[in-house]
């Protein structure tokens, strides 16, 4: 039984399964499904980029609903002087993000531990109180999004499209990031969130390295705000808000610190129990509140820690009855 084979088919029918999503939604004339579905997406998106960060370097941001807003405002802000040339608004929440990520990140960087999670919340809070500022842009009323962008002849015009571009982005960057994990550089980083002064003590240039997958994950956390403006038709300040960041913290320790697949499925147990409790019960925060407490509590490995534990029981089983079973006499 070859369980990296079992591990990549469910990887795979997984991404399939999601691919058919639209067409089971037209079959069952539910245009929210399609809508619910993309923002949960997205939002894997924003949570494996965080994972860059948190899971493979050991840092704790909870500012990165910051890079969320500078992305969803790299659409509106264009769209509202008529720009909607998405490979133009791609460019500005790339730079942005790496303007404002090297910034905070050089100066986060400085701290560590508490410290490290305080700086970035300020940060974060100093963005959403620049926004709001902005009264010519709606202020804390956010800015709508005059119109869709237009990406590589590719319309955002609609929640099916957005998904499809999404789900894209999402199993690119998924495959990038099992290529990544394995890299010179990311082996470096998850060793840096085990023994950081071993890593430095060897010649390693820590703070370099911490910087960029920081920087990296500030770009991707844009990207996911880009897609997320499209599907709201909005940008709000409240994108921005610490709670954003909690939620993306949670979502990538609910599935797993710093495996491939654990933040896509954190944000589907999320934002989907999420989803079925508010249709269950009016009184859904508290249940749902109690319910991340359990599988919080039941191990730190999350539920993709559970799933490879699972698989180590049947490759052991599998071992044990092939030992024990009868040889033929040659």
């Amino acid at each position: 039984m070859k369980l990296n084979i079992s591990a990549k088919l469910v990887f795979v029918f997984g991404f399939l399964l999601l691919a058919m999503v639209p067409s089971m939604a037209q079959y069952n004339n539910d245009q929210f499904f399609v809508v619910l579905m993309s923002r949960i997406v997205i939002y894997a998106i924003a949570a494996s980029a965080l994972n860059v960060a948190l899971g493979f370097g050991g840092m704790v941001s909870l500012g990165h609903a910051l890079f969320i807003g500078i992305g969803m405002y790299s659409v509106a802000l264009p769209a509202h002087f008529g720009v909607t040339n998405g490979a133009l608004q791609l460019l500005i929440c790339i730079f942005s993000c790496i303007v404002v990520g090297g910034l905070t990140g050089l100066i986060s960087l400085r701290t560590s531990g508490i410290a490290f999670i305080m700086i970035t919340l300020a940060f974060a809070q100093m963005g959403y109180f620049v926004v709001v500022s902005l009264k010519q842009f709606g202020g804390d009323d956010g800015l709508a999004v005059a119109a869709p962008s237009q990406l590589f002849g590719f319309s955002l015009a609609n929640a099916t499209h957005i998904f499809y571009m999404s789900l894209g982005v999402l199993i690119l960057l998924t495959i990038w990031i099992k290529q990544l994990k394995v890299s010179p550089f990311g082996m470096t980083l998850r060793a840096s969130r085990q023994n950081p002064r071993r890593i430095s003590s060897i010649g390693f240039a820590l703070r370099q390295y911490q910087l960029l997958a920081y920087v990296i994950s500030a770009v991707l956390c844009g990207i996911a705000g880009m897609l997320l403006a499209n599907l709201s038709a909005y940008a709000s300040p409240s994108s921005m808000s610490w709670l954003v960041s909690g939620d993306l913290i949670v979502m990538v320790v609910l599935g797993g610190i710093g495996s491939v697949a654990g933040p896509i499925v954190g944000a589907f147990l999320f934002l989907g129990l999420e989803e079925l409790l508010k249709a269950l019960t009016d009184n859904w925060m508290a249940v749902f509140g109690l319910v991340i407490l359990m599988i919080a509590m039941l191990g730190k490995a999350g539920v993709m820690g559970w799933f490879e534990k699972w698989l180590e029981s049947k490759k052991s089983k599998a071992l044990i009855q092939t030992n024990s079973s009868p040889k033929e006499n040659v």
